[in-house]
C-alpha cells in the first residue's frame, strides 16, 4: 500500500504565521483604542474583532477536519481495493 506522507511545515513558516497573527491583532487593537470615538463604539468594534478571530479559527479547523476526513476515507477505500486485488491474486 502506498503511504501518504504527512506534510510538515518548517519552523520558519510556523513562526511567520504566529508573528503575522499577533501583529495583525495588535495593530487592529491599537487602531481601535486610538480611534477618536466614545468607549461604547470602541467596545463594539473590539467585540467584532474578537468574534472575527474566533470564527476564523473555527472555519480553519472545520476545513482541516473536512480535508482530513476525505484523506481517511480515501485511505480506507484504497485498502479495500488492495485487499480485493490480493485475494484474487492480481498483486501476486
Amino acid at each position: 500500500m502506498q503511504q501518504l506522507n504527512a506534510q510538515k511545515d518548517s519552523n520558519a513558516w510556523i513562526m511567520q504565521t504566529w508573528a503575522a497573527f499577533f501583529l495583525s491583532i495588535g495593530m487592529t487593537t491599537t487602531g481601535i483604542i486610538c480611534l477618536p470615538v466614545d468607549f461604547w463604539t470602541k467596545g463594539f468594534m473590539g467585540m467584532g474583532l474578537g468574534f472575527s478571530v474566533a470564527s476564523t479559527f473555527s472555519l480553519g479547523k472545520t476545513q482541516r477536519d473536512l480535508y482530513e476526513s476525505t484523506r481517511l476515507t480515501s485511505k480506507i477505500e484504497e485498502a479495500k481495493v488492495e485487499q480485493i486485488l490480493s485475494q484474487h491474486g492480481v498483486l501476486k
